[in-house]
């Protein structure tokens, strides 16, 4: 009974995390239509589905205000970058195959060397940035500083075809005749913030701000209850107002958003890619995931230290913690490395290489289920990976 309330606020929070995002998407992409496929993907569709995972690790960061907090936001968006690598590629594959639309698909190679090697030279840089006892508002900058980069890269290496594109996507906007809105509260119920917003009009520039506004306050309601349903999932035991005392799993909160808090950040990923390789856009669903790990671990991860330094102070952190996240981030880069591998060897990507991916998903399930229990198998590869990190050897924290 102690995990049934939590459990079913991260489901409800899921539900409402996807729909808020999906109209978030449908403003972000109308504003952003004259992008090129790719970069697209790369920019406004990652930016818009890693919404959830800025607002988690702010709430975790602030609401918590001590150093679970950094560990719940670094947990939040390592998971997430794991679970979009691995999940993500995985399932636009299979809808593909299984929609009998294609064999398997092919992704432009030099998306994936441009996104893939930006984002493995991001993570080295985070090992390296994030490396000391206490954390300041300038390595929340210096992470910022690379996404920075990264978007003004992306955008600059636009081709003058690509920026000349006209791309009309009113049609795809405008509401569905058969499914007509009842009411603001009909909206509502059904969190339908499009039809709360649009009604029966077609997207343009006058409502698809409000709507994109709009989407954001829900995104971050519902990431603050996703990061106490973490919180009391973790804690040995926790209090629910006005229904009673409850026991939790009683494991550190790093654990808890690596698998939980970071799944249900990475719903509405999962489904923009998911709706990307329907259409046909490859580059888009692939870029989507390689670009929103961009974005959670430079800027998701990045903004909420830089405004915690600024103006609270820095993050002191004790060696337990110390030793997590460098485990968990030496973790990520090889991880990102091997689907790297995994995606750009060969042309056609088909079920074998989404059976391999998920298959890397389930022991990185495993291990983080086995290193939260204390199993000894699991320790030692956490040595090996504390090793690894302590070979670097530049510092800056």
């Amino acid at each position: 009974m102690g995990l049934v309330i939590p459990i079913l606020l991260v489901a409800i929070c899921s539900v409402v995390i996807w729909r808020a995002v999906d109209g978030f998407s449908t403003a972000s992409e109308f504003l952003g239509r004259h992008l090129s496929d790719g970069v697209r993907g790369a920019t406004i569709n990652a930016i818009a589905s890693s919404m959830p995972e800025l607002f988690t690790t702010l709430f975790f960061l602030f609401y918590l205000n001590d150093i679970d907090g950094f560990s719940g936001g670094i947990g939040t968006t390592a998971g997430s970058a794991i679970f979009n690598g691995q999940i993500i590629p995985a399932l636009v594959i299979l809808t593909v195959v299984m929609s009998k639309v294609a064999k398997g698909i092919r992704v432009t190679k030099k998306v994936i060397l441009r996104d893939g090697i930006s984002l493995i030279v991001s993570e080295f840089i985070l090992i390296i940035l994030i490396s000391g006892s206490s954390l300041y508002w300038w390595h929340g900058a210096g992470l910022m500083l690379l996404y920075l980069i990264y978007i003004t890269y992306m955008l600059r290496t636009m081709t003058k075809a690509d920026k000349s594109i006209e791309r009309d996507h009113l049609d795809f906007y405008e509401p569905k005749k058969e499914h007509p809105i009842r009411s603001i509260f009909h909206g509502g119920i059904t969190i339908n913030l499009e039809r709360m917003v649009l009604g029966k009009n077609i997207i343009k520039n006058s409502n698809a701000w409000p709507l994109l506004i709009i989407a954001t306050l829900t995104i971050a309601v519902s990431c603050y209850f996703l990061v106490l349903a973490c919180e009391w999932i973790g804690a040995e035991t926790y209090i629910v107002p006005y229904i009673g005392e409850f026991h939790g799993l009683g494991v550190p909160i790093l654990f808890v958003a690596l698998i939980i808090a970071s799944m249900a950040s990475s719903i509405p990923d999962t489904i923009i890619s998911m709706k990307d390789a329907q259409k046909g856009n490859y580059d888009d669903a692939v870029s989507n995931a390689f670009g929103s790990n961009m974005f959670d671990i430079c800027f998701a991860l990045g903004f909420p230290l830089f405004i915690y330094g600024l103006f609270i102070g820095p993050i002191h952190m004790d060696e337990t913690i110390i030793q997590l996240t460098s485990e968990l981030r030496m973790l990520l880069l090889i991880m990102t490395v091997v689907v790297f591998c995994v995606i750009m060897f060969g042309d056609l990507m088909g079920k074998g290489k989404a059976y391999l991916l998920l298959f890397i998903y389930l022991l990185f399930v495993l291990y983080v289920i086995g290193r939260s229990s204390g199993e000894e198998i699991t320790g030692n590869i956490a040595l090996w990976l504390r090793y690894l990190v302590d070979l670097i050897p530049i510092r800056l924290g």
